[in-house]
């Protein structure tokens, strides 16, 4: 087993990244209400299969991939980090660019976030046991799952109920603050991976050729989930691209949180965490710009023979 990484951090900045995640959280969460909870019980098919994929497939499918090809314990544990997490609070951006259900997006945005909670660090101990090659690593980190538990719910779980709560009193607040504290947060998050990756540059570099290809090929795995469990129950098209994203952008930022605040030295899952954090965004707008093209097509078609239509009945 290779040793640990050692990559430069700066304690201070962990306070700036739990703003960050806070923030992107409290975002997210002002325009959601009660009826997205209970849009899942009176139509639970398409919100359900993405939580399976979410919280059961992808982490299974991650330590049996990591396990079979085994990858270094960092990066392992890294990927099955990053597995554990609930789905990515730009989903749904991403869902409504690639003309998505937005609504399905949203509830199972929620409810994630809720579930992740309990299952983030259970899935994480868990599967991280499970595999035989990075079971010994993580008994070297000392797992603190009580104290994963308390910092999800600082950072997703409170900042969530907050927007809910402020979103319902304050709906003007919604109107001007949701789309900023969107982009904003986005920036500030990249700028902290960014800045991340320059302090430790040697590092990034001499490691790019093992992450970077375990990021894109584990990126393809969760998009290919979240479609495959969508396409099995089939679905209609609309809700299959929104558990796609779901499953498919990976809320990186809380792995990030976790990792400074317990695993400040493992810098082999800092970097697979931190890159997720980037790629995820890359290819989730790219499916998103593929899914719209693809939309407006099929949209050209239907009025094209919707117009054929009318002329031949015009002729007649």
């Amino acid at each position: 087993m290779s040793g640990a990484l050692p990559i430069q951090f700066d304690p201070a900045s962990l306070i700036t990244l739990n703003l960050i995640m806070a923030a992107m959280m409290f975002g997210v969460s002002l325009s959601l209400t009660l009826d997205d909870f209970k849009r899942i019980l009176k139509a639970p098919v398409a919100p359900v299969a993405g939580l399976i994929a979410q919280f059961l497939l992808l982490p299974a499918a991650t330590c049996l991939f990591t396990w079979l090809l085994n990858i270094d314990p960092e990066l392992a544990l890294g990927m099955i980090l990053v597995a554990s997490c609930p789905g990515g609070s730009f989903s749904n951006v991403m869902t409504w660019l690639g003309r998505g259900n937005v609504a399905v997006s949203v509830s199972m945005t929620a409810v994630s976030s809720l579930a992740a909670t309990v299952l983030t660090p259970l899935n994480f101990a868990f599967y991280g046991w499970l595999n035989p090659h990075t079971r010994e690593y993580l008994t070297q980190i000392s797992l603190d799952p009580t104290g994963i538990l308390v910092i999800v719910l600082l950072v997703l779980a409170l900042p969530l109920l907050l927007g809910m709560v402020s979103g319902k009193r304050w709906p003007a607040l919604v109107t001007r603050s949701e789309k900023p504290l969107r982009v904003i947060s986005l920036l500030v998050f990249l700028g902290f991976v960014a800045i991340a990756f320059t302090n430790n540059v040697d590092l990034f570099i001499e490691r790019f050729h093992s992450f970077f290809w375990l990021v894109v090929a584990h990126n393809l795995l969760a998009l290919s989930l979240g479609y495959g469990m969508a396409r099995l129950l089939r679905l209609p098209l609309a809700d299959r691209r929104a558990v796609t994203m779901e499953v498919g952008i990976q809320n990186s930022g809380l792995g990030l949180v976790i990792l400074f605040t317990f695993f400040p030295d493992a810098g082999g899952m800092m970097l697979i965490t931190a890159f997720w954090g980037v790629w995820h965004l890359v290819s989730g707008l790219t499916l998103s710009q593929l899914w719209a093209r693809q939309s407006r097509r099929t949209e050209r078609h239907e009025q094209q023979q919707e117009a054929a239509r009318r002329g031949v009945s015009q002729s007649l």
